[in-house]
């Protein structure tokens, strides 16, 4: 079971995957402190390197809801505690949006809570997502000061929070890019996993272009796969690259025993900045939206299908009054229809008699999540193109993205 905890919650460190070596020969020293070594292409990952030159950059982020305590001195049930980190000298600072809020999934953003209520009441259990009431922000120099909300993103999971910087000691760190990103490559994670500050671990990347859960029915896609030693404490710190650049933001683990088995997620540094960019403007995040439910096309099934093209995204059905419904995308089925539509293939239901969808804006559709990725990465209003097989042809049809809902889908 994949578990995404709320404001305590994992992150993304990682498991040791190179040879710890002696390198006193080479530093000419008896008491230089063994490096714990990666080897990388083109030479060694330091771990030692990366963690002294982003480590002052990493905070603790703690979290109080109406009626709880500040968790550093012992998390309640009505506290948390994460991680974080700093992207700017004006005291910027991002973190995951379960951190700073209640939302586990499904839930709709609440308003922010105002700072002028002595007295807030416990929110109420109404599917809201629910800002903490007061967030504090601890600095490796244990400096501790009050952070501001200035927004969240829950489809990315991502938010962010402002500290006024003066007379504080910080060092920002690098956002990075996923272009060379690749499986293999190694990685180092910086958080507070139980608590326990400033932790390092190290890994390589497993797996990109994931898909896991976000803070609403909405998936985050092209999620970066570790093999991490993931803790509670851990959520919102980096996942830095060998040039201690951040790749990502530590978000959750897949497990059935709630602690560490090697599969750790963390939301890609693309959809990070594009998350940022735009709580810097109004606090909220818009998200493109098509209004399309599909399943993967893979050579077998196309096969049997008697498609011609090996992969793509066959519609299993469209939203009634969408984006893709509105551009004449086949088809929108009632549940009669979706059932008489419907077979069983290699263990799989498929619901057949919809569009293939080959490419959209030039891009073809290879991997089972690239339809929802691709979308995710365009504005609200644009119009774009996409290639589709309808009954054996070939037509292109332009489509006019609407805003992504954020409660469940009508």
């Amino acid at each position: 079971m994949r578990r995404l905890s709320a404001a305590v919650v994992a992150v993304l460190a990682a498991v040791a995957v190179g040879c710890g070596g002696d390198d006193q020969a080479d530093q000419g020293g008896a008491d230089e402190p063994d490096r714990l070594v990666v080897e990388a292409d083109g030479g060694a990952f330091s771990a030692r390197a990366v963690y002294e030159s982003t480590a002052p950059g990493v905070v603790t982020v703690s979290s109080i809801f109406p009626g709880g305590t500040n968790p550093l001195a012992g998390p309640g049930p009505q506290s948390g505690q994460g991680s974080g980190f700093v992207i700017s000298n004006d005291g910027e600072i991002v973190t995951n949006a379960h951190v700073v809020t209640d939302g586990q999934g499904q839930g709709v953003p609440a308003p922010l809570p105002d700072p002028d209520e002595e007295e807030p009441e416990p929110p109420a259990d109404d599917g809201e997502i629910n800002v903490a009431r007061e967030v504090f922000v601890q600095f490796p120099d244990r400096n501790q000061v009050e952070a501001e909300v200035v927004g969240f993103d829950p489809f990315a999971d991502v938010a962010l929070l402002k500290i006024e910087p003066e007379d504080l000691e910080i060092e920002p760190i690098e956002l990075g890019s996923l272009d060379d990103v690749a499986v293999g490559d190694p990685v180092a994670a910086i958080g507070s996993p139980f608590g326990e500050r400033q932790s390092l671990s190290v890994g390589v990347i497993s797996a990109t272009d994931r898909s896991i859960p976000s803070l609403t029915q909405f998936a985050i896609d092209g999620a970066i796969q570790t093999d991490a030693s993931i803790n509670p404490g851990n959520s919102g710190g980096p996942l830095l690259d060998a040039e201690g650049k951040v790749i990502g933001i530590n978000q959750q683990i897949d497990t059935t025993s709630g602690g560490n088995q090697g599969v750790g997620f963390a939301v890609p540094i693309d959809l990070v900045s594009r998350s940022i960019d735009q709580l810097r403007e109004d606090g909220t995040v818009d998200y493109a939206y098509i209004g399309v439910t599909s399943q993967p096309l893979y050579p077998q099934l196309a096969e049997e299908l008697n498609i011609e093209v090996d992969t793509g995204s066959l519609v299993a059905n469209v939203v009634e009054g969408g984006p893709a419904d509105e551009a004449g995308l086949c088809c929108a089925y009632s549940e009669a229809e979706e059932e008489e539509n419907t077979i069983r293939f290699q263990g799989l239901e498929v619901v057949t008699g919809g569009d293939v969808i080959v490419s959209v804006e030039g891009e073809r559709l290879v991997e089972e999540a690239d339809l929802p990725r691709i979308i995710s990465r365009l504005e609200p209003g644009q119009t774009i193109s996409m290639e589709v097989i309808r009954d054996g042809k070939r037509q292109d049809l332009e489509v006019e993205l609407g805003t992504r809902p954020v409660g469940p889908a009508e």
